[in-house]
C-alpha cells in the first residue's frame, strides 16, 4: 500500500468523522421526532418503536405556519429577483464612477444589524398598516435578499460578452427584449443561486417575524416553533417533527439546485 493511498484513507476517515459530528444534531432531531414518549432525555439511540404521532400533531398544529412561511419565502424570491436582476445588469454595464458608490452603499446595507432594520420597519409599518401581513414580511425579508442577489448577479454579469447584446440589437431587438431574451437565459445559474439564498434568508427568518407580527393571524414556522416550545415542553416529538418538516424544503432545494450553484460558464455562447 503506497503512502498516497494511506493518506487518502486517513483523510477519508477524518472527513467521515467530521461529517458525522456535524450531522448528529440532525439525526437526533429525526430520532426524537419518532420517539413515542416525546422525551428526548430518555430516548434511545435508535427509534426501535417509531411512531408518526408527532408528525401528525405537528401538521395539524403547525401546518398553517408552514404554508405561511412558504408563501413568504416564494414572494421574497420573486420580488428580490425582479428588483435585483435589472439593477445588477445596470451596475455591470454602466461605466461611471457612481457605480462604485452604489456598490459601496449595497455593501454597507449588508452590514446594518437586522434589529435596526426591524425596528425602523415596525415604525413605518405601523403607520401604513403593514404589520401582521404577509406582504410586510416579504418586503422586510427582501431587505437582506436584494443586496445579496445584486452582488451575486453582478459578479456573473460582468463576464457577459458585450457582443451578445450587440448582436441582438443589430437584429432589431430593443434593450428590454435583449435583456429578457439574451441576458436572463444565460444568467440562469446565477439567478437560481441568488433565488436560493433569498429563499433561505426568508425561510429561516425569525427576527422580522417576531418584530413585525403582534397578533397570531400571520405566523411563520420559525415563530411557530419558538412559541411551540412554551406549550409542548413535555411533547418533544411534536416539536422535533415540526423542526424536521421545516427543514425539508430547504434540503430539497439545496439538493435540487446544487448543480446550478457552482455553474455560470457561458462558453460557446459567442460563435
Amino acid at each position: 500500500m503506497t503512502d498516497s493511498t494511506i493518506r487518502r484513507a486517513v483523510y477519508t476517515v477524518i472527513g467521515v468523522l467530521i461529517l458525522a459530528v456535524m450531522l448528529f444534531p440532525v439525526y437526533w432531531m429525526v430520532n426524537a421526532s419518532l420517539q413515542p414518549s416525546g422525551n428526548t432525555l430518555t430516548a434511545g439511540f435508535l427509534p426501535l418503536h417509531p411512531t408518526f404521532a408527532g408528525y401528525k400533531r405537528a401538521l395539524s398544529e403547525q401546518g398553517d405556519n408552514l404554508v405561511t412561511s412558504m408563501i413568504i419565502a416564494a414572494g421574497t424570491v420573486v420580488l428580490s429577483l425582479a428588483i435585483a436582476t435589472p439593477c445588477a445588469y445596470a451596475l455591470s454595464q454602466f461605466r461611471s464612477r457612481w457605480v462604485s458608490v452604489g456598490l459601496l452603499a449595497i455593501l454597507i446595507s449588508q452590514m446594518i444589524p437586522g434589529i435596526v432594520i426591524a425596528n425602523a420597519l415596525y415604525t413605518a409599518y405601523e403607520r401604513i398598516g403593514l404589520l401582521n401581513s404577509i406582504p410586510g414580511l416579504i418586503v422586510a425579508n427582501c431587505s437582506s435578499g436584494i443586496p445579496f442577489a445584486i452582488l451575486i448577479l453582478r459578479s456573473f454579469m460582468l463576464s457577459l460578452p458585450p457582443s451578445l447584446v450587440e448582436a441582438a440589437r443589430v437584429d432589431g431587438a430593443g434593450l428590454f427584449r435583449a435583456f429578457v431574451a439574451i441576458v436572463l437565459p444565460i444568467s440562469k445559474n446565477s439567478l437560481i443561486t441568488a433565488g436560493l439564498f433569498s429563499f433561505l434568508f426568508s425561510w429561516s427568518d425569525f427576527l422580522f417575524a417576531l418584530t413585525l407580527t403582534t397578533k397570531g393571524g400571520v405566523r411563520p414556522v420559525t415563530l411557530g416553533i419558538y412559541q411551540y416550545l412554551g406549550t409542548q415542553v413535555q411533547n418533544w416529538n411534536a416539536v422535533m417533527a415540526t423542526a424536521v418538516l421545516s427543514a425539508i424544503p430547504a434540503i430539497v432545494l439545496l439538493v435540487a439546485a446544487q448543480k446550478y450553484i457552482a455553474a455560470g460558464a457561458i462558453g460557446g455562447a459567442v460563435k
